[in-house]
């Protein structure tokens, strides 16, 4: 057997910051400076947003954390000792220089051999949740999110380094106005949390038609979106089965690490092609990431028997939808033939989640993981998919090489 071609340019789709303690209040505008706060209880440090105390993320100031890669046995399937998150990881680390700022991160991908990144928040992966029922307070701080990110890390530094701005659906005129500012900006791409938002008509799917003048603008930029897992939009409905000790993700149950799973990015992408937002904007461009990819077959096993019970619904079929619109990054440690086998080679998206401990510790451990890739597949998986999501030129010096990709029957 042929040694494995390894030497693809890496574009890695996700990986993340670890904000300063004052991401979320520095551009917050007064009157809402007694809304986000942080919380000392006991040896603990916490969000404490609108006096709702947040324990989802243990460390929210970040000057100490877990080591990255800390968890990898434990994500590998490999814990046979039985360890839980907390035991395994170890102890805490300073956080790395590269998290905290773009210069220390173009070197820290320079050490990596990864030539560009997708930069994520990490802090602000619990803001819509922890906020939600005050939209106005969840805009104000996403917005003062975005603006620190701008001053501190810019949306695009050197090419490399792509840090991607958050926009809440939660009010369409608002959604519009914050996708203007952060274009205006450089972004290259968005953030959007998947799951529904809470707006003046209350709960809804951000992919129904009153959401459409944003999503048109969307697509009339040509900006490619995100959808990154984050605070689960389904923590309360778990709360209804069993007792909500913490909602820290390094604490929960064997029963919450199952309910939780895929539903919210499946649930998303469910309303982006049945409430018809992909169908009436064909160009977008959507990315999971950091959701896995077991989700997949189920999905589109049931998306081929609805359609033949319910085809007045679907002006295309699910599938074909799902195959020109969706891109995704399957856990480092999942199954890269599920996205292939269903979605094709060319939606398929490589992501380490550096520098969490859930990630790999360095991008090249992939290959520990790895399944059989040619050269052609290499190219495309360790960063070409990403450089067509994002819009950028391909590495591939023979891109002719490159075969259409394989796509399952419906």
């Amino acid at each position: 057997m042929t040694e494995q071609f390894r030497d693809a340019p890496i574009f890695d789709a996700d990986q993340h910051m670890y904000e300063t303690a004052d991401a979320l209040t520095k551009f917050l505008p007064e009157k809402y400076s007694r809304a986000v706060q942080y919380g000392q209880f006991g040896r603990q440090t916490r969000v404490v947003i609108n006096n709702r105390v947040t324990d989802f993320i243990p460390n929210p100031t970040f000057e100490r954390v877990a080591a990255p890669g800390a968890h990898e046995k434990f994500f590998a399937g490999e814990n046979t000792e039985g360890q839980t998150l907390r035991e395994m990881q170890g102890k805490a680390i300073e956080a790395p220089e590269a998290t905290r700022n773009p210069e220390a991160r173009v070197r820290e991908l320079d050490r990596q051999g990864v030539t560009e990144a997708l930069n994520y928040p990490t802090l602000g992966s619990l803001i819509e949740h922890s906020s939600a029922d005050d939209p106005a307070l969840t805009l104000a701080i996403v917005h003062a999110l975005n603006e620190w990110i701008h001053e501190h890390w810019s949306f695009n530094y050197a090419d490399r380094v792509f840090t991607t701005p958050i926009i809440n659906l939660s009010e369409v005129d608002a959604a519009q106005r914050e996708l203007a500012w952060i274009l205006d900006r450089g972004a290259k791409v968005a953030l959007i949390k998947p799951g529904p938002v809470n707006g003046l008509h209350g709960w809804r799917s951000p992919a129904l038609p009153e959401f459409d003048p944003f999503w048109r603008d969307v697509e009339a930029a040509g900006l490619p979106v995100v959808l990154h897992a984050s605070y689960p939009p389904l923590d309360d409905y778990v709360g209804r089965w069993e007792p909500p000790y913490t909602q820290n993700f390094m604490a929960q149950s064997a029963f919450r690490w199952m309910v939780l799973g895929h539903r919210e990015i499946a649930d998303m992408i469910t309303a982006l092609i049945c409430h018809g937002t992909l169908t009436r904007f064909p160009k977008l461009r959507v990315a999971s990431v950091e959701n896995g990819s077991g989700w997949i077959f189920p999905l589109f096993h049931d998306f081929a028997d609805l359609q033949k019970k319910m085809p007045q619904n679907f002006p295309e079929h699910p599938h074909d939808v799902f195959r020109r619109n969706i891109w995704v990054s399957p856990f480092w440690e999942g199954c890269v033939s599920d996205v292939v086998n269903t979605v094709g080679w060319d939606k398929v998206l490589f992501g380490s989640d550096y520098p969490h401990p859930e990630g790999l510790a360095e991008p090249k451990g992939f290959w520990r993981y790895a399944e059989g890739m040619d050269m052609r597949r290499t190219y495309d998986f360790m960063g070409d998919n990403a450089r067509r999501f994002m819009g950028l030129p391909i590495a591939n010096p023979d891109p002719a090489a490159v075969d259409p990709p394989v796509l399952a029957a419906h």
